[in-house]
């Protein structure tokens, strides 16, 4: 990876090679176009957007999708997908599925399962992206957290206006209290907690990366989760942007029918056809989020 990124709006040599990889990708069939078409809706003062975005109906269609115990995508990944090693243990490579342009998988290098705990290496990965792009790091924790896959990585995807993010939640986050404090958002009305962290654009990579870790765990305390006999965690998602992270408690995937993950809680859900956005539009953002979570 380059050691320099910078907005989505200038070149670098890392965001080239990404565009030049996604291009090649696309023209190629093995990388997904963007296609969206979304709506925006209102939750207790909090803006949404249920995106339908084609790619996801491909998901569901062509053969090694979502959930085949028997397909591993990122051992080893397609090289048509592939950017580059991304420190000792990752690598990245293009979502095939992609729900933003530069949408990326860090996949670690070996096999670990996606419901083990993140460790230091997950997030230094992450914090190596972040700390020179900015952007939004995010982590499906299982199946029934919206993780398609077993094998373990986390994702990110750059921060843009249409892009989820933590951003709507701000108003409340008071940025001058000092690392690791834990807050609670009022109108999410599921279990959860907010986190600050030093970690973002222009961030030392190694101490952002002990910060996430640090971060995560004082979460996953807060939270009462912890690893069972065999090492895995209960459900959850966590996103990260710019000097904060979410943690969610998951108790399930699906809300009438459309599978939320991470990018939900960032503000963005996405859906593969148009039943399931009118299914959205119906009941509502606090709801469908609040279903998939736990009572506070």
């Amino acid at each position: 990876m380059s050691s320099t990124c910078a907005p989505a709006t200038q070149a670098t040599p890392f965001l080239e090679k990404v565009d030049t990889r996604s291009a090649a990708a696309i023209a190629s069939g093995d990388l997904q176009p963007i296609e969206a078409h979304e709506v925006t809706l209102e939750g207790d003062g909090l803006l949404f957007r249920v995106r339908r975005v084609k790619a996801l109906e491909k998901k569901q269609e062509l053969p090694g999708g979502p959930r085949d115990p028997d397909f591993n995508p990122f051992l080893p990944p397609d090289p048509a997908l592939t950017v580059g090693p991304l420190g000792e243990e990752h690598v990245a490579i293009l979502n095939k599925y992609p729900v933003s342009e530069r949408h990326l998988v860090l996949a670690r290098k070996a096999f670990a399962e996606q419901v083990e705990p993140l460790e230091l290496s997950d997030f230094r990965a992450m914090a190596q992206i972040l700390s020179e792009c900015g952007g939004v790091g995010f982590h499906n924790g299982g199946a029934p957290a919206g993780a398609s896959q077993r094998h373990k990585h986390v994702q990110w995807i750059p921060a843009t206006s249409d892009n989820p993010g933590l951003g709507m939640y701000r108003p409340v986050l008071d940025p001058d209290v000092r690392e690791h404090t834990v807050f609670i958002h009022l109108q999410l009305p599921l279990r959860h907690c907010f986190v600050r962290v030093m970690a973002g654009r222009g961030q030392d990579p190694d101490l952002a990366a002990r910060s996430l870790l640090r971060g995560y765990q004082r979460a996953l305390e807060t939270m009462g989760l912890e690893p069972d006999a065999n090492g895995h965690l209960p459900p959850s998602n966590l996103l990260v942007e710019d000097g904060w992270m979410l943690l969610v408690p998951r108790s399930r995937e699906h809300y009438e029918g459309v599978s939320l993950n991470a990018l939900s809680f960032g503000g963005v859900f996405y859906v593969r056809d148009a039943a399931q956005l009118d299914a959205m539009r119906r009941v509502g953002p606090l709801q469908a989020l609040a279903a998939v979570g736990y009572p506070v």
